[in-house]
């Protein structure tokens, strides 16, 4: 399907018509023209189009009201996905972008190389200019694509093209609709693909500027689409919870790489060559690292994981909340629970795992700070909203202070022997800055060791 959205397009929309190639056509199902409530006779030039030229596939649509460029795009996937379709082409009706390049377009989708395919006016070096794009809109693009590319680790030519090709299967698994009806939605959409972990491809296509009227606040577009970026960059990191990123593959729990995380203050606690039980192992990230240290590690998690097994010398998957669970080994000089108990209701698993434990054998644990500065202000303004990760993970049923958490192993019969902090993961905010988020790691623990109840993200406790 071709989706043509148009907005006052009425001096260009046949031309863009005539323009789709006449060998392409067989293959279309419909071209779909989604009049966005124009002022001027765009839905009647896409009537009289219908009626007088041989285009039997092609349908116009008129919106009541107008919906804006977003949504005007989200009436055509959304009408694309319960007709059925496999491929849905986004072109615009104002003529900028080439509708002879849309064989080029559709064909890595066909071929199955790419989820989604983007015209690019900047892979030919010069072309965008030659083509007429005034200056200041090819410098901002410039500007805007480098901070875009750097803050979500991508490498595209281009952000801010509007020629697109999406796979409806692609489009089935992403909240696209959560998105705004404004123009960042094209950023948002690549955002969301990112987030999903699907395959961006660029073509490049030549560029067109003639006197087409250009409906974008420049200024405006580029608040909205750094805006756009840096609530994701807040939803990876677990400050805040939005609807748009909600399939996020990046926001679940991987490994940290930060000296500074969880992950690392429990590796570095650990004696090289220990027996150690890793409590909801996950992925298997802690028990890789202490396997390179010469441990042998027993894992055990709710799930089954083909990653956890390998690292593991044994991986047990059993109910950890409530359940009699225990393992077959004994004699651990360590017990890991890492990132876990604020997980379960019952945490009765903690106290009887002291009867697994080695003579001088230590349980290490961590948990999320709830009495985090950052959490303290937001509960002054008013806030308290669950997140996909983070301290406020939706999935945390306890939260818990220094005092708190203390009193949790103390309560289970452990004694605290040693106490160590994390920091917050400003990895997940500026993750192309890697020298700035070591600088301000190292500021911010030394703030926690001195005050660990206020600046702490987390805290790693040792016990015996």
């Amino acid at each position: 399907m071709v989706h043509v959205v148009a907005y006052n397009a009425a001096s260009t929309l046949a031309k863009v018509l005539d323009r789709i190639p006449s060998d392409l056509r067989p293959r279309l199902a419909e071209v779909c023209v989604f009049d966005d409530a124009s002022k001027d006779d765009t839905f009647l030039v896409g009537q009289g189009y219908k009626a007088t030229r041989d285009m039997p596939m092609l349908q116009v649509f008129r919106n009541p009201v107008n919906r804006g460029y977003g949504g005007n795009q989200k009436l055509g996937y959304r009408y694309a996905i319960d007709k059925g379709y496999d491929v849905v082409v986004l072109l615009h009706g104002d003529g900028q972008y080439a509708p002879e390049a849309m064989p080029a377009l559709i064909q890595p989708i066909l071929d199955g190389e790419a989820d989604a395919v983007f015209g690019s006016r900047m892979l030919e070096k010069g072309a965008a200019r030659r083509g007429g794009m005034p200056l200041y809109k090819y410098v901002g693009n410039k500007i805007l694509t480098r901070f875009e590319n750097a803050a979500l680790g991508m490498n595209l030519s281009e952000f801010h093209s509007g020629y697109r090709v999406y796979s409806v299967a692609a489009l089935k698994r992403i909240p696209f609709e959560a998105n705004t009806d404004d123009f960042h939605f094209d950023t948002q959409i690549i955002v969301q693909l990112k987030a999903g972990g699907f395959r961006i491809k660029e073509v490049p296509i030549p560029t067109y500027y003639g006197d087409e009227i250009c409906h974008v606040n420049g200024m405006k577009y580029a608040k909205d689409v750094a805006r756009a970026v840096i609530d994701f960059r807040r939803h990876e990191a677990g400050l805040v919870n939005l609807p748009e990123y909600a399939h996020s593959s990046l926001a679940k729990y991987t490994k940290k790489e930060s000296p500074f995380s969880s992950h690392h203050r429990i590796i570095e606690a650990v004696r090289a060559g220990s027996k150690v039980l890793d409590v909801g192992c996950a992925g298997g990230y802690i028990a890789r690292a202490l396997k390179a240290k010469g441990c042998e590690v027993i894992g055990v998690d709710s799930r089954p994981d083909a990653a956890a097994s390998a690292a593991c010398d044994r991986l047990y998957v059993a109910d950890l909340d409530g359940s009699a669970w225990e393992p077959e080994e004994r004699d651990f000089d360590y017990i890991l629970y890492g990132d876990v108990l604020e997980h379960l209701r019952d945490v009765s698993l903690l106290a009887r795992s002291r009867a697994w434990l080695a003579p001088h054998g230590r349980v290490i644990a961590s948990t999320g700070n709830v009495a985090l500065w950052f959490m303290r202000l937001q509960l002054a303004l008013g806030n308290f909203k669950y997140t996909p990760r983070g301290i406020l993970d939706e999935t945390h049923v306890h939260l818990y202070t220094r005092d708190t958490f203390r009193a949790l192993l103390e309560e289970a019969g452990l004694k605290v022997v040693a106490e160590d902090s994390t920091v917050i993961p400003l990895e997940q905010l500026f993750a192309s800055s890697p020298g700035f988020v070591r600088g301000m790691e190292q500021l911010t623990y030394q703030m926690a060791r001195l005050w660990p109840g206020l600046f702490a993200y987390q805290f790693v406790l040792q016990a015996e």
